[in-house]
């Protein structure tokens, strides 16, 4: 670990003037000229001048490596979903398993742990289904590393924060419309505003719409996403905030599952791009609904205390296919399927207090957070099955479409599961000099689990308090060191061969590094090394007999690693973003873990801006990862190291008008989107977005 901390600390210099995804925040918009961007420990990511709630810390007094992906930037890629999006970002990887359920990793580990708004959003499991789209977010940031202090749970690969559109004090519209490879039709609408003539009361309304056939045989996602929300200053010191948002994706084609790597003999099957074992006749149609409101109140001594309240609905019906076995290379038999239909719903009510402020101790300030909440998740599963059936003969790669059964069994109640979630936690930003200051806290949780899955009754119950220490020491103006250590203590989802609940994942998380700032503060530049240490983790097995659905054992692993990250301006026109990650994953032994997770990953992204010829803007990103594998029966399956490139230009055409061309996969590079599961499918090859975008 000494090494990499060497070589990371006597690297800054020449990472500040390379090249690296999409990160920094572009310059500010007209009229948040006096806007400085701060990291909140405890709340959420913000840029506020003033009236900032939660710790306030600039990126260099985070003890953790911080990424944040602006609104503009989404724009600038043309990245509409989380997806998209996250796959630019250093250190996390997006594995598709399949077109509707994807997961992200970072570090060696899933993430689990997300936020909107700063607010943790606990016993998410990770797993995302459909694709999340990012019209309503201003931003998104990525804490990696453990972060238990922010969400309620530890777990040392990242935090995942979506910062909301919020209504502004003047009158603000951009209405935008895209079309693109495999007719990809996208329309959006933003406006915001006053809605009384004192502009105590604001108001802003996002719609979205994306529909879009595919690559792939049969596939097709229709989505729609609505937002509003309402803010009032009820006095120059309390405001009240309510907000509703809802999106809704309607997928048919999609695959559940995914397509067997290797013949009967070993061999691997050379599929076209397209290739999918879905049918027509499949669907998957998700609903996703959030309201929450916020009651905040600043006093007079500085501190302020919010309240607030979530509530989130989700809902699911879908028709799918399923193929298992491997073919035989000479006839194409031998895969086997089965069909169901499985509506599922989970509601989730989350209270959040928080009180923030600043107190004297030995003649210096230091700033304060204090929370608490509660969360209950409720989850509600139905399973109605169909007969088994054998897969047409595949006819070279080619794979032929099953017909739909003619008859599913009525659903039964396959899960109802409650989780209760209640948490305390506190922090303190000490600080000790100019120079020095530091960062501890604790965050004490209690979780329960009852109800019953697959006719297992489900009877879980934990407490944990876990510390969190960082501390960041200024070298000079332009160069920080920092470290920080957290426990990890993370509920899993994940169950045994007997379809009890694996306990929770437990370890500890380091972290330290190098951050700084050049050019007059435009460029922000990090190198660190990190080790995580995690008993319990859940790892795939197989799948329950008689069934085709998983079981885990939990496993002891150690991850080592080093990145380094690049953000900002090098000129007032020239942006350079990305980062490098490297790391190491073993098990107890010390054998090579989770193979399937590329040890080595490089993101890049730049744009340069030419305002003298009508604000023409030219972009570029190039993402690589190294090679990965996984077991297909006795086959070692190995996709090789590969990169993508992605390319864009926009310019102005009209007042207030600009035209953007997008290239995805410039190089049509073809690559397998994950291979978790010993099954895969290809990710999607060249496309061409054209956008046009008229604000006022």
């Amino acid at each position: 670990m000494r090494k990499p901390l060497l070589l990371a600390s006597t690297s800054i210099l020449l990472m500040s003037i390379s090249a690296a995804p999409v990160l920094a925040a572009d310059a500010p918009a007209e009229g948040d000229s006096d806007v400085r961007e701060v990291v909140v420990l405890g709340k959420r990511v913000i840029r506020e001048s003033a009236g900032a709630t939660g710790l306030d810390l600039s990126l260099r007094e985070t003890p953790q490596s911080v990424t944040i992906v602006t609104a503009q930037q989404m724009q600038d890629f043309a990245l509409t979903d989380a997806n998209q999006l996250l796959a630019t970002l250093p250190g996390i990887n997006v594995e598709a398993s399949e077109t509707d359920r994807t997961y992200y990793n970072s570090r060696g580990f899933d993430v689990v742990n997300f936020q909107v708004d700063g607010v943790g959003q606990p016993l998410d499991w990770g797993l995302q289904t459909g694709a999340l789209d990012v019209a309503i977010f201003e931003r998104i940031e990525a804490v990696r590393g453990a972060n238990g202090m922010m969400t309620g749970t530890g777990n040392p690969s990242a935090t995942l924060n979506y910062i909301r559109k919020r209504p502004t004090k003047d009158f603000r519209a951009d209405v935008s419309a895209s079309y693109g490879t495999w007719d990809t039709l996208r329309l959006t609408g933003d406006v915001s505003g006053p809605l009384n003539a004192e502009g105590t009361v604001t108001g802003r309304f996002v719609y979205a719409n994306s529909d879009s056939e595919s690559y792939l045989d049969y596939y097709g996602v229709n989505g729609n996403v609505y937002y509003g929300v309402l803010s009032w200053d009820i006095t120059p010191k309390l405001n009240a905030t309510a907000g509703y948002s809802k999106q809704d994706n309607l997928a048919t084609g999609n695959n559940w599952g995914a397509l067997p790597l290797v013949y009967t003999d070993g061999t691997k099957i050379p599929y076209d791009v397209s290739a999918n074992t879905s049918a027509p006749w499949t669907y998957w149609d998700t609903h996703n609904a959030t309201t929450f409101t916020e009651l905040s109140y600043q006093f007079d001594s500085g501190w302020t205390v919010k309240g607030i309240y979530t509530y989130k609905n989700l809902s699911d019906e879908a028709k799918l296919t399923y193929a298992y076995g491997n073919p035989d290379k000479a006839t194409g038999l031998g895969v086997a399927g089965f069909a169901g239909y499985y509506p599922s719903s989970w509601k989730q009510h989350l209270f959040d207090v928080v009180a923030n402020g600043s107190v004297t101790l030995f003649g210096r300030q230091h700033e304060v957070v204090v929370g608490a909440n509660a969360n209950k998740s409720d989850t509600l599963r139905w399973a109605g099955e169909a007969p088994g059936f054998a897969y047409p003969a595949y006819q070279g790669a080619r794979i032929i479409a099953p017909a739909e059964p003619t008859s599913f069994a009525t659903p039964y109640e396959a899960a109802n599961v409650t989780d209760e979630l209640t948490r305390a936690y506190a922090a303190i930003h000490l600080n000790f000099t100019d120079r020095f200051k530091g960062v501890v806290g604790f965050n004490a949780i209690d979780l329960k689990t009852t109800g019953i899955s697959y006719g297992v009754t489900q009877d879980r119950a934990e407490k944990k308090v876990s510390p969190y220490v960082g501390a960041v020491y200024d070298l000079n103006t332009h160069v920080s060191l920092y470290a920080s250590y957290t426990d990890i203590f993370n509920p899993q989802a994940e169950v045994d061969i007997n379809r009890n609940r694996l306990p929770s994942a437990k370890g500890k998380s380091y972290e330290a590094g190098v951050k700084s700032e050049w050019f007059e503060r435009r460029l922000y530049a990090t190198a660190s090394v990190f080790k995580s240490e995690q008993s319990d983790l859940a790892e795939f097995v197989g799948y329950i007999p008689n069934t085709w659905d998983s079981y885990y054992q939990g496993i002891d692993t150690v991850v080592e690693g080093y990145e380094f990250e690049v953000s900002g301006k090098i000129t007032p026109h020239w942006s350079l973003n990305g980062g490098w990650t490297q790391l190491s994953i073993e098990d107890a032994d010390g054998n090579d873990a989770r193979l399937y997770l590329p040890r080595r990953s490089l993101k890049i992204a730049t744009t340069y801006s030419l305002p003298a010829y009508n604000d023409l803007k030219l972009g570029g990103s190039v993402r690589w990862q190294s090679d990965t594998q996984t077991l297909a029966l006795t086959t070692v399956f190995k996709q090789e190291a590969y990169s993508v490139v992605d390319l864009f230009a926009s310019v102005r055409v009209a007042d207030k008008v600009r035209a953007s061309l997008n290239v995805k996969n410039a190089l049509d590079e073809k690559y397998w989107g994950g291979l978790r599961w010993g099954q895969a499918f290809y990710a999607a090859p060249r496309s061409v977005l054209v956008t046009l975008d008229y604000n006022f």
